[in-house]
């Protein structure tokens, strides 16, 4: 299979073949990238490299000893070298202690997005580069187009159901001009075909779904309480303040939770609209009291500059909220030290820690950029 939107050469003008270096997760989607990649340019300029991004240890995500095996396995299948690059230490002072502390602080970081910012499209880049290579390729569900000018633009994945945009939102041109998404244009069924025709191990392998770093049988709470002390708190209505009663460990509860937090005196499920936990104070509301205006966002990050308005007044966009969440119109502008977002209609408030994608209102398969709620 080709994937007519896969480059041969470094360049436009450039005849010398591209090397590619392709992150392999041990999952089928970076299988497909890397078979793609070796039938555009040849096994000689495409080389397979696994991440070894977390010491302990780890039975889910992409992350284990398994996934490794599989990533090694397939490069042999397609006649590739393969090497696993030791990112262990950037790793854990990038994701995982941030992760930890933002839980601590009452914030619920996304892992993924801060991997990819710091790792994949950072430490990874920065490598291939020194190994000479011209881009790196990842199984990523995106896609990533020029404009006339050669502005680069980061696109939703051709199948909405996996499509994964909102968690490489926070790419610039630097990025994107060394990044290849080759089965950005592919559904996954056809991704798993193509991986069946070829027969790699991993074709039928199930998607990732958990924290990489956080093992099944000891979930995030036993994940966080190894590392920080975690305390009990008291649950406080969001309209009286009356005392409603305890929650196990204030560091674990999630602005937007609704999971054991009981019902109010209607019988109407509780949401959590705030998290202190310097007071261990957990303020639940009905679910009215769980929607919200407006949201303010820092580590804003530009795909190829802000866009006309946001520094004056604001400018029409689309938020994404949630990886799986719908985009809603919104309006974006500038404010001291980051952004504001002001949605069109209200929605469920957004945990400090989390990402808000933002993309263009007349293209809204386009990401403009992203920043992290405060």
């Amino acid at each position: 299979m080709h994937w007519p939107g896969f480059p041969t050469s470094s360049t436009a003008c450039d005849t010398r073949p591209m090397r590619v270096l392709v992150a392999m997760s041990g999952g089928v989607d970076s299988s497909v990238a890397a078979a793609l990649a070796a039938e555009a340019h040849g096994t000689d300029d495409v080389v397979g490299a696994t991440l070894k991004l977390w010491g302990g240890d780890s039975d889910s995500g992409c992350c284990s000893v398994a996934d490794v095996d599989d990533a090694r396995r397939v490069a042999d299948q397609l006649g590739l070298v393969h090497h696993v690059f030791n990112f262990a230490a950037d790793f854990e002072a990038h994701v995982v202690d941030p992760y930890v502390t933002g839980h601590a602080e009452g914030r619920t970081p996304n892992p993924c997005i801060e991997c990819n910012r710091h790792l994949k499209f950072d430490r990874l880049l920065d490598r291939a580069e020194q190994l000479g290579f011209d881009a790196v390729a990842t199984g990523h569900h995106a896609r990533r187009v020029r404009d006339a000018d050669g502005t680069w633009r980061l696109v939703r994945g051709a199948d909405p159901a996996k499509d994964q945009s909102y968690v490489l939102a926070m790419l610039g041109q630097d990025q994107l001009a060394r990044t290849l998404f080759p089965v950005g244009e592919m559904t996954k069924p056809q991704v798993r075909a193509e991986a069946t025709r070829l027969g790699l191990r991993t074709a039928d392998k199930p998607d990732s779904q958990d924290v990489c770093f956080i093992r099944s049988d000891v979930g995030r709470a036993g994940f966080l309480a190894d590392r920080v002390p975690l305390h009990p708190g008291r649950l406080v209505d969001h309209d009286s303040g009356a005392d409603l009663g305890e929650v196990d460990a204030v560091e674990l509860v999630t602005v937007g939770q609704r999971r054991g937090m009981g019902h109010g005196s209607d019988g109407r499920r509780r949401f959590v609209t705030a998290v202190d936990v310097p007071t261990r104070r957990v303020t639940v509301g009905p679910p009215e009291a769980s929607y919200s205006s407006a949201v303010a966002l820092h580590t804003v990050a530009w795909v190829a500059g802000p866009p006309p308005g946001v520094e004056a007044g604001g400018a029409d966009a689309y938020a994404q909220c949630s990886a799986h969440g719908v985009a809603v119109r919104c309006t974006v502008r500038a404010e001291a030290g980051g952004l504001t977002v002001v949605f069109a209609a209200p929605q469920r408030r957004v945990a400090p820690g989390q990402t808000v994608a933002l993309f263009e209102p007349a293209r809204p398969d386009h990401v403009v950029g992203s920043g992290v709620v405060r």
